[in-house]
């Protein structure tokens, strides 16, 4: 009887599948339209209120993480979208959140290590093509910008002398391909005088110095819009000239290396015969923020918000948050989040209170 039972289960879901199987094409038609329809042309920028808002689109490091794109934020001032660096995967994250790649006016870099930069090629692209683009995408970044974007435009070249080929200068202009660099000058190494780097439509972007030391220079940014203010920190070690400048902030977005995870995998490198990893994993501490520094940095500025991203080590579970953060809440009295791609921050016009929502990055 108990093989009777299992024979009738097993024959019952084989009828399924060979019903399936009788018409796929219909089936599979059907759920690519809904996914189609989703997604394609979708302007989710649409649904946020008036204010500043800043969204996720990579909110890991250099070490692989499934569940994390390389850093790139994505700001949006009223109707204007800019991007915070452009992490490998980036790009592609914008497009799944629904942001359409062709509306950034701008990137800004904060400084020119490989993984804020390595999806430089990508954004480019998409937002050329995305908006038949007929002026480069403006890169404001630290000195060596010039040379990052120049690299960068001579390696997509022929990609895009092929698609206007393809699509026509209609769709593809040739002036409108690549970047174009604006490196800004900085007051001397220590000094965290801010410099304005952007003023449009109410909104203000100043850059200032961090210690991210040998990388030099390495930049923060505030953004400044409707009474809201939004401060990135770059990739810093603990200064006072972040404090100072993200004094009174509604939301930080921070970096974060958690020292005792790290350590754990410098010990297991070394034990798997691994010695110039683990070397590498003894350094980074010295030019990053743990989380217990940077919350404590962000009650020293008056911050209400602190995020992290640019988090390390990877953080494929939620399981591992409280390792992460150690003793985090303890040193700040606002909120603390650990940033997960898909993440927006809204920071309402003419308010006081911080909105979360999640855009899917799958």
């Amino acid at each position: 009887m108990h093989g009777a039972v299992k024979w009738g289960l097993g024959g019952a879901v084989l009828a399924g599948v060979l019903a399936l199987a009788a018409f796929p094409a219909p089936i599979g038609l059907a759920m690519a339209r809904l996914a189609i329809d989703a997604r394609a042309g979708v302007d989710a920028t649409q649904e946020l209120p008036e204010g500043l808002h800043v969204a996720l689109c990579g909110s890991g490091s250099p070490l692989p993480d499934p569940t994390r794109a390389g850093p790139c934020s994505v700001v949006i001032a009223g109707k204007h979208v800019f991007v915070v660096d452009a992490g490998e995967g980036g790009a592609r994250n914008m497009t799944l959140m629904r942001i359409p790649n062709g509306h950034v006016e701008a990137v800004f870099l904060t400084h020119l290590h490989s993984d804020h930069i390595d999806g430089l090629g990508p954004m480019m692209l998409l937002r050329w093509t995305g908006a038949n683009a007929t002026v480069p995408l403006p890169i404001y970044g630290p000195a060596g910008t010039e040379r990052v974007v120049a690299g960068i435009n001579e390696a997509y070249a022929i990609d895009g002398g092929y698609r206007t080929a393809h699509h026509g200068p209609a769709v593809a202009p040739p002036s409108g391909r690549g970047g174009t660099a604006y490196p800004f000058a900085l007051p001397p190494r220590g000094d965290g005088t801010p410099v304005t780097v952007l003023q449009r439509d109410g909104l203000t972007v100043t850059a200032f110095r961090v210690d991210h030391g040998p990388v030099d220079p390495a930049v923060g940014y505030r953004f400044d819009y409707k009474g809201r203010s939004i401060v990135f920190s770059g990739d810093t070690a603990p200064t006072p000239l972040l404090v100072r400048n993200a004094r009174g902030a509604d939301l930080l977005v921070h970096e974060g290396l958690q020292p005792r995870l790290v350590s754990l995998m410098e010990q297991t490198l070394r034990k798997r015969g691994q010695p110039g990893l683990a070397k590498i994993m003894s350094d980074i501490p010295g030019y990053h923020t743990s989380p217990e520094a940077a919350a404590a940095e962000a009650q020293e500025a008056g911050v209400k918000n602190l995020v992290f991203s640019h988090n390390v080590p990877q953080l494929p579970t939620r399981a591992m948050y409280p390792a992460y953060l150690g003793n985090a809440r303890q040193k700040f009295d606002g909120t603390i989040t650990v940033g997960e791609d898909g993440m927006v921050f809204s920071l309402p016009a003419g308010g006081k209170g911080m909105e979360l929502r999640t855009w899917s990055v799958r």
